[in-house]
């Protein structure tokens, strides 16, 4: 009898302050039940999202590879002019049009472009081979 009252004061009080203390979300985190509802609809919507496969224009990329290629001909050509008028800024700014443009044609080739600071020749190279091992050229 002893043992049944202790549970009934002690034990049962403890258990149901436990679930519902569970319940209240403190300003630190949220709740547990949202935590488990946000993990299960970042689930459901990845496998949504991989569900369905992209769908590429290959005019798009024709267009992408022959502006490619007229980019990369005219910073050739300002590079083998030592005369031109404002040569550094052409140089520059043409190098960020074809960093543009490769950036466009690594996302039509599913290439993964990492984050770099403007005018990155390494990052251009990577890129540069990446696209070549996937066939494409200009």
């Amino acid at each position: 009898m002893t043992l049944v009252l202790f549970v009934f004061l002690f034990f049962v009080p403890a258990v149901v302050f436990r679930l519902t203390w569970a319940l209240i979300a403190t300003p630190d985190e949220p709740p547990r039940w949202r935590r488990a509802l946000a993990g299960r609809l970042d689930h459901a919507s990845a496998h949504l999202r991989h569900e369905r496969p992209p769908v590429y224009d290959p005019f798009m990329t024709l267009h992408v590879q022959s502006r490619l290629s007229k980019v990369a001909e005219h910073v050739r050509e300002l590079e083998a002019d030592p005369h031109a008028f404002a040569r550094a800024e052409r140089l520059i700014a043409s190098q960020l049009a074809y960093d543009q443009l490769l950036a466009e044609a690594c996302r039509l080739a599913g290439v993964e472009v990492e984050p770099h600071p403007k005018g990155d020749g390494a990052e251009r190279f990577r890129e540069e081979v990446e696209l070549a091992s996937r066939g494409w050229g200009w």
